[in-house]
C-alpha cells in the first residue's frame, strides 16, 4: 500500500512540474511606432517581476513569460502599452505618441542616438523646414538666429563671402574658435581660406558654403564640452551635426517620392546712406576736386566759390563748371572731346546707380524610396544655385549632387553610405580695408572710394577707363583716386572649389543587445584661387598683378565603435559605447604670384615680368579612443560618464585624456502628483561637466626653415637660400586645457503650451598658447608658449509659447518661439610681464586685444587726451588733442542677444516673421566716420551752426573755441583720435518674413502631385542701428575683418544684402 501511495505522489509531483513548465514560455515580437517603423530600445517588463528586456536595433524582442501575465511596454514619447500574454507566442505591439510625454530622439556625438530627456547637457535642433527654400545659400547664415548660444556674422553682403560662427564665446586668444562640422557622421572641413588678410583683402568663402541647405534633413548643435566630449580636441569649440537627406535614409517601408523645389529671389544692397542733396565737392564752402563734400551750395550762384572753373549756369539755373576731365592734366590728353566742355554742378545718384539688383535662382530635385520590405532605402538629390550679387563683378554659382542609401542584409550586416559632389564658383571684386582714404592695405577695394563719392560727381556718367592705355581715370587732380567702376572691370578675386565628401559604414548585429560598426569618411576639396588686377590703377598693384594658387585639403576619418544596451533590472538599464578614431588632415597650397604686367588685360603668368612661388604644406594626425556609459533608472534619472584620449601628431606632449559626466533628473517622473494636464507637464533638471584641449596649428615644437630658390640674382644666376624661421621652437609646449560646467532645466507647462529650456555655464581655458616676443640678439624674434587664462560665463534660454491652439484641421494657430543669449568672455590672466596681446591682427595701434581682467577682444587705440581730472583736452584750433598709445576705447562683445519667431497658420496658409535684437557691442566704423567726416549724409546738412567741443583748454579753462562743421566732422570724427570712431552696435532687425500656401490635398487628387506649396519670403528686410547717426543707415552686424578672432571693426566693407522672392515646392 505504501508503494502505491508513493507512486501516486511521484506522479502528482511530475504532473505539477509539467504544468508549471508548460505555463512558462518565450514570447517574442516586434514593437513599432504609429507609422509602422520599428523602435529600438523599448523597455519591456513582465509586470510584477524583475524580468525585463529591450527591443534590439530592428525593434525585435523576446522575453520569458507565462500565460496570464502582463507585459508592460514603455518608450519615451509613446503611451505605455500593457499586453496580456495569451496562448500564442507572438505579440507584436504598435505604440502611439503621447502628447503629454513627447520627447525627441537626438543625434549626439559620434552618431549616437539618445532620448532627449536623458541628456545632461544642452542641444539645439533645427529641422529642414527652417533650412530649405531660403534666399541664402550659406547654411551658416540660414542658421543665424535659430539657436541660442550661437553667434553668426557675415563678413560682408557679397555673395559667396565668408561667415564667422562662434558657439558659447571665445576661449582661445591665438587658436581657432570656430566649431567642428560633422556631416553624416564624419568631419567636414569648414575652413575659410581668405585670399589675403583683413587689411589687404579678405575675399574668400567658408567651406560650409559647399553644403546645400535644401539637402539637409536636420542640424543639431552640441554647445558644451560635455556634449562634444567624444570628439576630443576637434570638438572643443562646439559641434554642428548635420544630417543630409542622403544620410538620413533609415529602416522601414516608405513610398517612393520625388520632391522638386524652385526659387527665384532678388538680391539688393540692404541699405544706402541718406545722402544730402544741397552741397557738392570741396571744402569750407569752396569748390575743389577733393574726396570731401564740404563745397558750395547747389542752389547758390556764387562764382567766387568756384574760382577759375566757374562756367555759368544753364537756362534752368543749374550751375556749370569746367568739365573735370578738361582740367585734370593726368586725364585730359586721353579725352580731347571734353576740352572746353562744361559740366553740371548738381547732385548725382552715382552710388545708388552703381549697385544693381541681382537675381538668385535655386533649384533642387530629391528622390527617395525603399524596397517593399523596407530593408533597402535610397535618397538622391541634385541642386543648383545661381546667386548674382548686388555689386558689379560678384556672382556665386554652385552645383551639388548627393546620393545615399542603406541596405539591411540577411547575414546581420547593414550597409549604409553617402557620396556628395559640390562645385562652388565665387567671383568677386577685391575688398581691402579702407580708413576713409581709399584702400589701406596692398590690395584694392571696390568700396574704398565709393560711398563717400562727392555728391557733385557723376560716377556713372564719367568715363572710368582711358581709351589709350586702359588705366583708371577719375575726377581728382593728379588722377590719384581709383575709379570704383574701373576696379569692378579690371580687378578680381575668384575662387573655384571642387569637392567630394561622403562615408561608408558597415554595421554588424552581434546579438539583440550589441552591434558594432566600421565607418570610413573622406572629405577632399581643391580650391582654385585667382586674383588679378590690370596695370594702370591708382592703388593696390598699380603695375598689375596676377596670382594663382590651389588649396588642397584632404581628411580621412576612420571610426570603429561597439554599442550595447542592457536592461539590468526592472528599473535599471545601461547603454555603452566604445570606439576608436583616426583622422588625418593634409593641407597643401601651391601657386605663383606675378607682378609688372606687360600687355594690358592679358592674365597669363608669362605676361608679367617677375614671378614668385607660393608653396605651403601641413599635415596633422589625430588618434583617439573613447568610451561612454549611460545608466537610466526607472525613467526618471540618467547618468552619463564618458572619456576620450587623443594623440596629436604635431606636439611632443601630445597625449591627453578628457573626462566628462552629465546627469539628468525628471522630477515629474519621480514625484507622484507633480505632473498634471493643465499645470506642470514635464520638468527636467540637468548638470554637465566636460573637458577638452586645444592644440596650436603648424609645427610650434620644431624649428622650421624656408627654402627659396630665387633669393636674388647674381651675375645672371639665381641664388638659392635656406632661412631658419624667426620663431623659436618650444618642444615643451602644452595644449590649451578647457573645462566647463553647466546647469540647466527643461520644462513644459499648461498642456504643453509653454516650453522653456534654460542653461547657465562657466567655461575656462588655461595654458593659453600665444606668441611672445624675444630679444633679436637671440637669433629669433618670437616663440610660442603657454600663458594665462580665459573664462566664459553665459546664460541661454529657449522659450516656446502656443498663444492660440486649435486642434481642428485648418484652425487658427499662433506659436511664438524665442531664444536669448548673454555671454561674456573675460581674459583672467596673461602671465608675467604681459600687459596685452594683439589678437585681432589688424594694426599695432588699433586692434582687438587680450587685456587681463577685461572682456575678450577689447578695442585698443588712440584717444582724446585727458587732464588730471579726466576732462577731454581741446587744442587751440578748437579740435580735440589726440593721445597716441593703446587705450581701451570699446568693447565689441554684445551684452545680450534676443531672437523672436512668430508663426501663424490658418487653413492652408502660414505666416512667419523673425525679429532679432542685439544689445550693446561697440563697433569701430570707418563707414560712419568717412561719410559724416566728408559731409555726405543728411547728418551734416547744417552748414551754418558752429560747434564747441566739450572739454578744457590747455590752461584748464572750459573750452569756448568755436569751429565750423567741416572742422568738427573732418578733423575730429573722421580723422581724429580713434576713440571718436567707435559707436554702440545695438541693432533691431526683421531677419526673415515668410508667407506660405499649401494646396489642399483634395484639389490634388486628380493630379500627379502629392503636395504643392508656394512661399513668398524675404531676409534681412529691415534693420535699425539704434545708436549710430541716422543718415548712415549702418549695419553693425557685418564683420568687416573676416573670419577669426577679430570683431567690432568696419573698414568700409560691403553692407549686407536684402533678399526677397518666391519658392515653389512639389512632391510626386
Amino acid at each position: 500500500m505504501r508503494t502505491k501511495l508513493n507512486g501516486l505522489l511521484t506522479l502528482l509531483l511530475a504532473l505539477v512540474v509539467h504544468i508549471s513548465f508548460a505555463q512558462q514560455k518565450t514570447v517574442s515580437g516586434t514593437v513599432t511606432d504609429q507609422g509602422g517603423l520599428p523602435l529600438p530600445g523599448v523597455n519591456i517588463v513582465v509586470q510584477g517581476t524583475t524580468t525585463g528586456t529591450q527591443t534590439d536595433f530592428d525593434g525585435n524582442y523576446s522575453i520569458a513569460a507565462s500565460q496570464g501575465q502582463t507585459l508592460l511596454v514603455t518608450y519615451i514619447g509613446q503611451k505605455a502599452v500593457s499586453k496580456l500574454v495569451g496562448a500564442g507566442n507572438t505579440i507584436n505591439i504598435q505604440m502611439q505618441e503621447d502628447a503629454q510625454a513627447l520627447e525627441e530622439v537626438i543625434v549626439t556625438a559620434q552618431g549616437i542616438k539618445r532620448e532627449k530627456k536623458s541628456l545632461g547637457y544642452a542641444v539645439s535642433s533645427v529641422g529642414e523646414e527652417d533650412l530649405e527654400q531660403r534666399a541664402e545659400g550659406d547654411v551658416g547664415r540660414v542658421l543665424n538666429g535659430k539657436a541660442s548660444g550661437v553667434l553668426i556674422n557675415a563678413s560682408s553682403g557679397v555673395s559667396g563671402s565668408a561667415t564667422n560662427i562662434i558657439i558659447r564665446g571665445f576661449t582661445s586668444i591665438s587658436g581657432s574658435n570656430q566649431p567642428l562640422f560633422i556631416v553624416d557622421g564624419v568631419p567636414f572641413a569648414s575652413d575659410t581660406n581668405n585670399q589675403g588678410d583683413a587689411i589687404d583683402g579678405n575675399v574668400g568663402s567658408s567651406r560650409f558654403l559647399d553644403l546645400d541647405p535644401n539637402n539637409i534633413a536636420n542640424v543639431n548643435v552640441l554647445k558644451g564640452l560635455a556634449a562634444a566630449n567624444l570628439y576630443g580636441t576637434a570638438g572643443r569649440n562646439g559641434v554642428i551635426l548635420i544630417t543630409t537627406k542622403a544620410g538620413s535614409t533609415g529602416s522601414g517601408k516608405r513610398k517612393s517620392e520625388i520632391t522638386v523645389s524652385s526659387s527665384l529671389f532678388f538680391n539688393q544692397i540692404s541699405t544706402l546712406p541718406d545722402y544730402q542733396n544741397q552741397y557738392g565737392g570741396g571744402f569750407d564752402q569752396a569748390y575743389g576736386a577733393f574726396f570731401s563734400n564740404w563745397g558750395p551750395d547747389f542752389n547758390i550762384d556764387s562764382p567766387n566759390s568756384f574760382g577759375s572753373v566757374y562756367a555759368g549756369t544753364t537756362s534752368d539755373g543749374t550751375l556749370l563748371i569746367n568739365h573735370p576731365y578738361s582740367v585734370n592734366a593726368g586725364v585730359s590728353a586721353a579725352f580731347p572731346e571734353f576740352q572746353g566742355a562744361s559740366y553740371e554742378f548738381k547732385p548725382y545718384q552715382g552710388v545708388q546707380d552703381f549697385f544693381r539688383t541681382g537675381t538668385v535662382t535655386n533649384n533642387s530635385v530629391n528622390a527617395s524610396g525603399s524596397s517593399e520590405d523596407g530593408k533597402i532605402s535610397y535618397n538622391a538629390s541634385v541642386g543648383n544655385l545661381r546667386d548674382e550679387g548686388f555689386t558689379p563683378g560678384n556672382k556665386l554659382q554652385r552645383t551639388t549632387i548627393s546620393v545615399g542609401g542603406k541596405a539591411e542584409l540577411s547575414n546581420r550586416f547593414t550597409v549604409n553610405g553617402t557620396m556628395n559632389f559640390t562645385k562652388s564658383d565665387v567671383k568677386s571684386p577685391p575688398i581691402a580695408a579702407s580708413l576713409g582714404n581709399g584702400s589701406t592695405g596692398d590690395g584694392s577695394s571696390i568700396f574704398g572710394h565709393l560711398f563717400f563719392t562727392p555728391r557733385s560727381i557723376d560716377l556713372m556718367g564719367l568715363p572710368f577707363q582711358s581709351p589709350t592705355d586702359g588705366r583708371s581715370v577719375y575726377y581728382r587732380g593728379g588722377n590719384d583716386i581709383q575709379n570704383p567702376r574701373w576696379t569692378a572691370a579690371n580687378a578680381f578675386a575668384n575662387q573655384v572649389t571642387n569637392r567630394v565628401f561622403g562615408s561608408t559604414q558597415f554595421t554588424y548585429k552581434i546579438s539583440d543587445n550589441i552591434n558594432a560598426f566600421w565607418r570610413t569618411g573622406l572629405d577632399f576639396y581643391t580650391e582654385r584661387n585667382e586674383i588679378g588686377q590690370n596695370k594702370g590703377g591708382a592703388e593696390g598693384y598699380i603695375q598689375g598683378r596676377y596670382e594663382t594658387f590651389d588649396n588642397k585639403n584632404t581628411i580621412w576619418d576612420h571610426t570603429v565603435q561597439i554599442n550595447g544596451m542592457w536592461q539590468l533590472s526592472e528599473k535599471l538599464d545601461m547603454n555603452v559605447n566604445l570606439g576608436a578614431t583616426s583622422r588625418r588632415t593634409e593641407f597643401s597650397r601651391q601657386g605663383v604670384t606675378s607682378d609688372q604686367q606687360s600687355i594690358f588685360n592679358v592674365f597669363k603668368h608669362y605676361n608679367f615680368a617677375t614671378q614668385a612661388p607660393i608653396q605651403f604644406d601641413q599635415v596633422q594626425n589625430i588618434m583617439g579612443v573613447y568610451a561612454q556609459a549611460e545608466f537610466g533608472y526607472d525613467n526618471f534619472a540618467y547618468l552619463t560618464l564618458a572619456a576620450r584620449n587623443d594623440w596629436v601628431s604635431n606636439f611632443i606632449e601630445n597625449s591627453i585624456t578628457y573626462p566628462s559626466a552629465s546627469l539628468s533628473i525628471l522630477p515629474t517622473a519621480l514625484i507622484d502628483g507633480l505632473q498634471s494636464q493643465n499645470g506642470l507637464n514635464f520638468l527636467k533638471l540637468r548638470a554637465g561637466y566636460g573637458t577638452s584641449a586645444g592644440f596650436f596649428g603648424g609645427y610650434p615644437v620644431a624649428n622650421t626653415a624656408t627654402l627659396d630658390t630665387r633669393e636674388f640674382l647674381k651675375d645672371g644666376t639665381l641664388v638659392s637660400s635656406i632661412t631658419v624661421d624667426d620663431e623659436l621652437a618650444n618642444p615643451g609646449l602644452s595644449p590649451e586645457l578647457l573645462r566647463e560646467i553647466e546647469f540647466g532645466l527643461e520644462t513644459r507647462l499648461f498642456g504643453n503650451r509653454v516650453s522653456l529650456d534654460l542653461s547657465v555655464y562657466k567655461k575656462t581655458t588655461t595654458d593659453l598658447i600665444s606668441e611672445q616676443p624675444l630679444d633679436p640678439s637671440s637669433g629669433y624674434t618670437t616663440t610660442v608658449t603657454n600663458i594665462g587664462e580665459v573664462q566664459v560665463r553665459g546664460i541661454e534660454a529657449d522659450l516656446g509659447v502656443t498663444l492660440f491652439r486649435n486642434d481642428n484641421p485648418g484652425g487658427f494657430n499662433w506659436n511664438l518661439n524665442s531664444n536669448f543669449t548673454a555671454d561674456e568672455s573675460t581674459v583672467i590672466d596673461l602671465g608675467q610681464d604681459t600687459d596685452n596681446i594683439n589678437i585681432g591682427g589688424l594694426f599695432s595701434d588699433l586692434s582687438n586685444f587680450a587685456v587681463p581682467n577685461r572682456p575678450f577682444g577689447v578695442i585698443l587705440g588712440s584717444r582724446v587726451l585727458r587732464d588730471d581730472n579726466g576732462n577731454r583736452v581741446v587744442a587751440s584750433t578748437g579740435s580735440f588733442v589726440e593721445e597716441n598709445g593703446l587705450f581701451e576705447i570699446g568693447d565689441p562683445n554684445a551684452d545680450w542677444r534676443l531672437n523672436v519667431s512668430n508663426g501663424f497658420s490658418f487653413k492652408n496658409f502660414s505666416f512667419n516673421f523673425d525679429i532679432s535684437y542685439r544689445h550693446g557691442g561697440d563697433v569701430y566704423s570707418n563707414t560712419i566716420s568717412a561719410l559724416v567726416g566728408r559731409g555726405l549724409t543728411t547728418d551734416t546738412q547744417d552748414r551754418v551752426s558752429t560747434f564747441i567741443l566739450p572739454g578744457v583748454k590747455a590752461d584748464g579753462s572750459v573750452n569756448d573755441i568755436q569751429i565750423n562743421n567741416s572742422d568738427y566732422y573732418f578733423s575730429n570724427v573722421a580723422f581724429g583720435p580713434s576713440e571718436l570712431q567707435v559707436y554702440d552696435g545695438s541693432t533691431l532687425r526683421l531677419r526673415e518674413l515668410r508667407l506660405g500656401y499649401s494646396v489642399p490635398s483634395k484639389s490634388l487628387e486628380q493630379t500627379p502631385f502629392g503636395s504643392l506649396s508656394f512661399t513668398l519670403s524675404g531676409q534681412n528686410l529691415w534693420f535699425k542701428g539704434l545708436n549710430t547717426p541716422d543718415g548712415i543707415n549702418f549695419d553693425p552686424e557685418n564683420l568687416g575683418v573676416g573670419v577669426g578672432n577679430a570683431l567690432g571693426f568696419d573698414f568700409i566693407n560691403s553692407p549686407g544684402s536684402v533678399r526677397y522672392g518666391m519658392s515653389v515646392k512639389a512632391t510626386f
